[in-house]
């Protein structure tokens, strides 16, 4: 299990290098050396999170820092983290942070 978790934290930190790049679950395997099936079993028993929601999570939480701290549009932090349309990311940032990307922006943007 030792070994496990330290694939998982170097995997762990080239994805959290590369969360403006495509992250397909089969190219972290690859990269990792293990089969898809394989690793995602193991990552889920080292990080008690799946692969996917972690990827998702930290492109999730890039794209609410940059809302913030950048001018860019919302279409293009959309774009930028891999998003298939605006649509998708207003759902999933939505159902992460309790609330759509603009008006996020906006409310942290007045606390600062």
């Amino acid at each position: 299990m030792l070994k496990s978790k330290s694939v998982m934290e170097e995997i762990t930190h080239w994805i959290d290098s590369n969360l403006d790049k495509p992250l397909r679950i089969e190219d972290v395997a690859i990269r990792a050396g293990y089969s898809k099936w394989h690793l995602q079993r193991i990552f889920t028993q080292v990080m008690n999170i799946s692969l996917g929601q972690y990827i998702r999570d930290k492109k999730l939480l890039q794209a609410a820092k940059d809302l913030v701290e950048t001018n860019e549009s919302i279409i293009i932090i959309c774009d930028k983290y891999g998003f298939d349309s605006q649509q998708s990311f207003t759902r999933a940032f939505s159902q992460k942070y309790h609330q759509p990307p603009l008006r996020y922006r906006m409310s942290r943007r007045r606390q600062k």
